[in-house]
C-alpha cells in the first residue's frame, strides 16, 4: 500500500482555484466554458497581447476594442461525444471563452492586427502617442 502525503491546506485553495478559472463563464450563466490566459508587452510602440488557443479555429474567435478594453471571446468545439468514459482526469477545456482586459495604454484599436501561428492567437495594437498638455494664457481684457 503506497503512502499518501496529507495536505490539507491544498484542497480547498485547488478547489477555489477551479471556481475562479471559470468564473467568467458562472457570471454569464453559461454551462461551460473557459477563461484563457494572456500575456501582454510593449514592442516597438505596440501593445502586444498573446493568448494561447490550441485547436481553436480563428473564425470561431470574435476580437473587439472598445473604451481602451480589449474583449476576446469564441468558442471551442468538442470533436467527439464521449460519455461512457471513466475520466481519471478531465483538464481539456472545451466550451465557450470570454474575456475582457483593459489595456494599461490608449490604443489605435482600428489599427489592431492579429495573427494566429502554432495555436497561438498574437494581437498587435499601435499605441496612440499620449496627449500633451496644452497651456492656456490667459489674456487680461481692458
Amino acid at each position: 500500500m503506497a503512502l499518501i502525503k496529507w495536505t490539507p491546506f491544498l484542497e480547498p485553495f485547488e478547489e477555489m482555484d477551479n471556481f475562479f478559472s471559470n468564473f467568467p463563464a458562472k457570471i454569464s450563466g453559461e454551462k461551460s466554458g473557459f477563461f484563457p490566459a494572456v500575456d501582454m508587452y510593449e514592442k516597438d510602440n505596440n501593445l502586444i497581447v498573446e493568448t494561447e488557443l490550441i485547436g481553436i479555429e480563428p473564425e470561431k474567435v470574435n476580437i473587439s476594442i472598445e473604451n481602451n478594453i480589449l474583449s476576446i471571446k469564441g468558442e471551442s468545439e468538442k470533436k467527439t461525444e464521449v460519455d461512457d468514459k471513466n475520466y481519471y482526469r478531465k483538464e481539456i477545456k472545451r466550451g465557450s471563452f470570454f474575456r475582457n482586459i483593459q489595456l494599461p495604454t490608449m490604443v489605435d484599436g482600428d489599427s489592431a492586427e492579429a495573427i494566429t501561428e502554432g495555436g497561438v492567437l498574437k494581437i498587435t495594437i499601435p499605441k496612440k502617442s499620449e496627449n500633451k498638455i496644452k497651456t492656456i494664457k490667459i489674456k487680461n481684457k481692458k
